[in-house]
């Protein structure tokens, strides 16, 4: 039988390549010692966990162009704008996983955002209407509920921090709408960031075969434990290339206890400092053995940070004795600490190691944010602004530690917008003045000086302009 010489082989193989003195494995992990239990199957674990894991069907109404004259150079001059547009309904597809017996389910923010209608169809084929609980499009999930007097299959959410690499999981999710579907491999490597364009940096990469469809969907242990929400593939042709990544379940965990508790947005603790990961250069000329962990580059005054005693030039290693990769690892290890709590921070510097105490708590609101719209005939008529604080530097997904008067809309057809102005443009001066607050900017935009020399400072870096 085909299948069975497969695995024959492959014990031959692995009787070949492993070690004679293996190193030593934790008590309650093992590697399979016959053909017998090469022959094991996962059968009874997807039996156990396929019935939590829904498709999850979004639906949005979309204003498109009419294609009719779309290109043609005669009836753009023309018409422009006028041209006819058309509504087209657009649909995805993605999976979720069933975490609490009454409906309750966890998938990711961006297989329902901006959706008009959602429907979730279980694995014995019924479909649910679902209204969203909570949704954060920084750490791509959400909490999606459906109305059902019937106890529904759940999946326990595991401790994900007890995972490791080379453990055996199984995605199992809903790729290309062919249905469900389950594969399996191994956790690849851990904590890895920069995989997608959000804020949030810390995922399980797996080999196990994820495709687009998975996303939402549950990667799960051994144990049947939900321990990731799968979430992104690297892939240069949209299929999968054994490379996938998925949200650690103690993130679901707190997120979905801000849902219980019916939290308008999920928070974020404010820390009130800026970190760099660690080079080999800076591990050297910090005396560090291993490059690893956030460098404290700037504490903003009266801040978390700065009452716990953290300074620049230290090296953040761990949190609460749980070691820290990178700066993102170490804003994963504070969130998912949760709001309200002390973590301690385990820092070095000058050779020096020391515990320092961190108050977990969210962004406050240092300043009224005093949102304007600026009128008149100055280069800012259509911006409405404000004064920036932790609070509202967190709501326009800006570094906590930026001050001063941030642009948060610019109006459409407006001279600010012809101009080119952003939101989350912070006005920095005008006219050689600094700008200090909203007041400031709505004076000095009713003057008439005939031109405005304007600095602002946009992602980090400082532009000057002219206008007349």
């Amino acid at each position: 039988m085909p299948h069975f010489d497969c695995l024959k082989s492959l014990a031959v193989i692995a009787a070949l390549v492993l070690p004679v003195s293996a190193p030593v494995l934790a008590q309650d992990k093992t590697v399979p010692k016959s053909q017998i239990e090469m022959q094991l199957s996962f059968a009874p674990l997807v039996k156990q966990a396929r019935g939590a894991v829904v498709n999850v069907y979004a639906e949005r109404l979309v204003q498109t162009r009419s294609s009719l004259f779309a290109g043609d150079p005669f009836f753009e001059q023309f018409f422009g704008q006028r041209m006819p547009n058309r509504t087209e309904r657009q649909s995805s597809l993605g999976s979720g996983v069933i975490v609490e017996a009454d409906g309750v389910v966890v998938t990711n923010n961006h297989v329902i955002d901006g959706a008009d209608d959602i429907k979730v169809a279980l694995a014995d084929g019924r479909e649910f209407p679902v209204k969203v609980v909570l949704k954060d499009d920084r750490l791509d999930l959400a909490v999606l509920k459906f109305e059902t007097n019937e106890v529904m299959p759940t999946l326990p959410i595991g401790n994900s921090d007890a995972t490791e690499v080379g453990d055996l999981v199984l995605a199992i999710g809903n790729p290309f709408g062919v249905g469900q579907t389950v594969t399996s491999g191994i956790v690849s490597a851990l904590a890895r960031n920069q995989v997608t364009e959000g804020d949030f940096g810390f995922f399980i990469q797996t080999d196990a075969a994820i495709n687009p469809g998975n996303s939402g969907g549950a990667l799960v242990n051994m144990n049947g434990e939900l321990i990731g929400i799968n979430t992104a593939i690297f892939s240069r042709g949209g299929g999968s290339n054994g490379v996938g990544f998925a949200i650690p379940a103690n993130l679901v965990r707190v997120f979905l206890d801000a849902a219980d508790r019916g939290d308008a947005s999920f928070e974020r603790p404010y820390v009130g400092a800026s970190f760099e990961p660690v080079t080999s250069d800076v591990a050297e000329a910090l005396g560090l053995k291993t490059v690893r962990g956030a460098l404290v580059v700037r504490v903003v005054e009266g801040g978390p940070a700065e009452k716990a005693g953290l300074k620049p030039g230290q090296v953040v290693t761990a949190v609460n004795g749980i070691a820290v990769e990178h700066p993102d690892a170490l804003g994963y290890r504070l969130t998912t600490a949760g709001l309200g709590r002390i973590a301690e921070l385990t820092v070095q510097q000058d050779g020096r190691e020391a515990t320092i105490p961190l108050t977990l708590a969210a962004a406050p609101e240092t300043r009224p944010r005093d949102i304007q719209l600026i009128e008149g005939r100055s280069p800012f008529a259509g911006i409405r602004a404000g004064n920036l604080s932790p609070r509202l530097a967190y709501e326009l997904k800006m570094p906590s530690e930026v001050t001063g008067v941030v642009v948060t809309e610019v109006l459409r057809g407006s001279p600010a917008a012809r101009l080119g102005f952003s939101p989350r443009d912070i006005v920095v001066s005008v006219n050689g003045e600094a700008i200090r607050s909203v007041d400031d900017l709505a004076e000095i935009s009713q003057a008439d000086p005939g031109f405005w020399r304007v600095e602002i400072e946009r992602d980090g870096q400082r532009i000057r302009q002219i206008f007349r």
